[in-house]
């Protein structure tokens, strides 16, 4: 039913939209953090793939209009997976806001003896004094962070905000081993 050679060009152009489309969607992220050296990088990349791709599919349309499938599907699961790369690389840096009635001084307390710096502020809520935990950070450390604040206060309130420019992050000297680097950590 289907030839061989034109699936087998379908595959391939699957998969470079994929790559391309993956790479276009994490410089698009990396352009608005404003990181323009990574930008660039990835953009080569991105447009040397489509441009290839683009071109064997208008090439071939017409004698093989299938192609087309392939090029959409290839499109379409490139966003998705260029979204899940890119929240797994955490890039950027974040301004994580908690609220909470009860635990302010002993969440600062808790990450400052991490290494986090936290600022805290008083304020007033609906239902009374609150304290606001500023903290500014690596969004990969979030990983650790949040689990460790909703530990100490799980009615907490916290808003996670994207820190565009920053004079400078203060790396947090306790940084939980995660991913590929914690294999060896187990026990």
């Amino acid at each position: 039913m289907f030839d061989t050679q034109v699936l087998l060009t379908g595959a391939l152009v699957f998969l470079a939209r994929i790559c391309d489309v993956s790479i276009g969607t994490i410089r698009t992220i990396v352009t608005v953090q404003g990181r323009t050296a990574i930008a660039f990088v990835l953009a080569i990349f991105e447009i040397t793939i489509w441009v290839t791709v683009a071109g064997t599919v208008i090439n071939q349309i017409k004698d093989q209009p299938l192609l087309v499938v392939f090029y959409a599907f290839g499109y379409a699961t490139g966003n998705v997976l260029g979204i899940h790369v890119e929240r797994k690389l955490a890039f950027g840096t974040t301004i994580l806001r908690v609220i909470t009635r009860t635990a302010g001084e002993k969440m600062a307390a808790h990450l400052r003896e991490k290494g986090q710096p936290v600022t805290i502020f008083n304020g007033e809520g609906m239902q009374g004094p609150v304290h606001e935990l500023y903290i500014a950070c690596r969004r990969r450390d979030l990983k650790w962070i949040l689990p460790e604040v909703q530990k100490i206060d799980p009615k907490l309130f916290y808003v996670i905000e994207q820190a565009r420019d920053m004079s400078k992050v203060l790396k947090p000297v306790y940084t939980p081993v995660g991913g590929w680097r914690s294999v060896g950590k187990r026990k």
